[in-house]
C-alpha cells in the first residue's frame, strides 16, 4: 500500500508538472507569434496581402502570425514601430516609399538604412491615375486642361504625404504648371468608397481586383498608368512617360522589411519562406490577375534596390523642391 502511495504521488506530481510545463509553452509560444505590422489602414492591396501572407506563414513556420494595422504618416508611423522592435518576431509589409522616399520629404525617427533591413520584395505594382465620379473629363488632357482653367478646383488623393502617389502628382504639378490639389490618406483602403462618395476628384492608386473592377463597371475612369508599358490587362491606357510625363511614370515595389537590429539568418530564413509562400498559386494568382507583377529575390537583391530608390529619390525630391505640407 505505501509503495502504491507512493507511486500514486510521483505520478501527481508528474502530472502537475507536465499540466505546468504544457502552460509553460503555450504560453512561450504565444510570446514568439511573428507580428506583422502594415503601416496603412486596415483594407487596401498592402494589409489584404500582407493577411494572406500571414495564414500561410504561420503554417511554414509553425507557429502563430498576427498582422497589426499601424497607418499615418504615409506609413512612417508603423515602420518606426518595426525600426524599433529589436527583436526576431517582427516584420513589416509595406510599399518601399515609407523607407525610400518619406524620409526625403519628412523628418523620420528611424534612420531609414540603418534601423530597418529588407527581407524579401514580394511584387511591383502598376500606379493608376483615376477620376471618380466628380470627374466630369474624359481623359488626362481634359484633366490638365480643367486644372489650367480652373487653379485648385481639382483634388486628388494619394496614400499620404511622401507616398510615391503624392511625388508623382508633384512631378504632374511641376511640369503641367497646374495645381491639383494633394489629399493625403493614412493608405488606400478609404480613398475608394471616398472616390465614390466624391470627396475628391481624382486618386492616385495601386491596381487592385476592386479597383478594376470599379473601371470595368464605369464607376471610375482611368487616365493614365505608372508601369514600364502599357498593361496587357488595361491597354488602351497610356503610361505617363506616353504622355509626355516620364518622371511620374512610377511603380510601387512592395515587400517585407525587419528590424535593422535582427540577425542575417533570421532575415535569411524569412526571405526563404517570404519567396515559397509567394510562389503558392492562392497567393501569386489574385495578385497577377489584379495585374501586380511578382517579384522575388535575394535578400541581397532587395536591398540594392532598396538602396539604390533611396539615392534616386533623394534626388528627385531635391530637384522638385517637394516638402511636406
Amino acid at each position: 500500500m505505501l509503495v502504491f502511495k507512493r507511486f500514486a504521488g510521483l505520478c501527481a506530481v508528474s502530472a502537475l508538472c507536465a499540466a505546468s510545463f504544457a502552460v509553460h509553452a503555450q504560453s512561450e509560444a504565444k510570446a514568439q507569434a511573428l507580428t506583422i505590422v502594415v503601416p496603412y489602414g486596415a483594407g487596401g492591396i498592402v494589409d489584404n496581402t500582407a493577411r494572406a501572407f500571414a495564414q500561410k506563414l504561420a503554417a511554414e513556420l509553425g507557429r502563430p502570425v498576427v498582422v497589426e494595422n499601424r497607418g499615418g504618416a504615409g506609413g512612417m508611423i508603423g515602420m518606426n514601430t518595426v525600426a524599433r522592435a529589436h527583436d526576431g518576431n517582427t516584420l513589416g509589409f509595406t510599399a518601399v516609399s515609407p523607407v525610400t522616399l518619406s524620409p526625403h520629404v519628412m523628418k523620420t525617427l528611424y534612420d531609414p538604412l540603418k534601423d530597418l533591413a529588407p527581407v524579401a520584395a514580394v511584387m511591383y505594382s502598376p500606379v493608376y491615375l483615376v477620376g471618380g465620379p466628380k470627374f466630369t473629363g474624359k481623359d488626362f488632357k481634359d484633366m490638365l486642361a480643367q486644372a489650367k482653367a480652373d487653379p485648385d478646383g481639382l483634388s486628388l488623393a494619394t496614400a499620404g504625404v511622401g507616398s510615391l502617389g503624392h511625388l508623382m502628382l508633384e512631378q504632374i504639378n511641376g511640369q503641367a504648371k497646374v495645381r491639383i490639389t494633394h489629399v493625403p490618406y493614412k493608405g488606400m483602403a478609404q480613398m475608394v468608397p471616398d472616390a465614390l462618395g466624391g470627396q475628391f476628384t481624382l486618386m492616385l492608386v495601386n491596381a487592385s481586383a476592386p479597383v478594376n473592377t470599379l473601371i470595368d463597371e464605369g464607376k471610375l475612369k482611368l487616365l493614365a498608368v505608372g508601369s514600364p508599358a502599357r498593361l496587357p490587362g488595361r491597354p488602351d491606357a497610356p503610361t505617363f512617360a506616353e504622355l509626355g510625363y516620364p518622371m511620374a511614370n512610377m511603380t510601387s515595389t512592395f515587400g517585407f522589411f525587419a528590424p535593422g537590429t535582427s540577425s542575417a539568418d533570421f532575415r535569411q530564413r524569412m526571405n526563404t519562406v517570404i519567396n515559397k509562400v509567394a510562389a503558392m498559386p492562392d497567393i501569386s494568382k489574385p495578385l497577377t490577375d489584379a495585374l501586380n507583377i511578382m517579384s522575388p529575390g535575394s535578400v541581397d537583391q532587395f536591398a540594392d534596390q532598396v538602396r539604390r530608390e533611396y539615392a534616386d529619390n533623394g534626388k528627385i525630391v531635391k530637384a522638385a523642391n517637394i516638402r511636406a505640407e
